[in-house]
């Protein structure tokens, strides 16, 4: 494609942006935003994003974007009640802290597991149910989201790592699926993942300092 083509395809897929994307998109970087500050309007925020990039996905059929989106919804809830949880001191059981490394192996297998199972099953459906599913990187982009929202809901730092190659893999997805707003999204949510890094690897030091 030119760049006059991009360019053509940018201005016309944003012009048909519809009012539930643009709500989910605010909604979404406001969840990112959140979670950066380690806010627990993380979730709400981010419900109200997952829900309405359920139905935007179902109705586009972008089946392996839709299961992305439903395991946000049910891991939004989960963290919701997780974070909130507090000791008999009325202290925060949850604090940020780096992984272990035998977590971070978990972390690569939770990835594998989730990459093989999401390409496998586009693969298959792609003839008749998800034509515009482009397998190896839904895949990928899938899997580093599931493992990525896992462990934002434990507060692991590396939960940012993943996040960071989600959203760079679904810029140019997005873009050429015709969600151009949602690609311009990925962008914003890409550089508040990699502030979110570094803000969560302060407060890990702090914790450990203070241990």
């Amino acid at each position: 494609m030119t760049a006059y083509g991009i360019w053509h395809q940018f201005i016309s897929d944003l012009q048909h942006t519809t009012w539930i994307e643009f709500i989910a998109v605010i909604a979404g970087i406001l969840s990112v935003w959140y979670s950066r500050k380690e806010n627990i309007l993380v979730y709400p925020t981010g419900l109200v994003n997952t829900i309405f990039y359920v139905y935007l996905s179902f109705r586009m059929s972008l089946l392996g974007e839709a299961s992305v989106n439903f395991y946000y919804t049910v891991l939004n809830t989960y963290g919701w009640i997780v974070w909130t949880r507090k000791d008999h001191n009325l202290h925060y059981v949850l604090r940020v802290r780096w992984s272990t490394r035998g977590q971070w192996l978990m972390q690569i297998g939770f990835f594998v597991f989730f990459y093989c199972l999401v390409f496998f099953s586009l693969t298959y459906l792609k003839k008749d149910f998800a034509p515009l599913a482009i397998p190896w990187a839904d895949a990928f982009a899938s899997a580093t989201a599931y493992t990525g929202m896992w462990l934002m809901t434990r507060k692991k730092v590396e939960s940012w790592y993943w996040w960071i190659a989600t959203n760079a893999a679904s810029i140019p997805l997005y873009f050429v699926k015709h969600y151009v707003f949602t690609s311009i999204y990925y962008i914003v949510l890409l550089v508040l993942a990699v502030s979110g890094l570094m803000e969560w690897m302060k407060r890990a030091k702090a914790v450990e300092h203070a241990a």
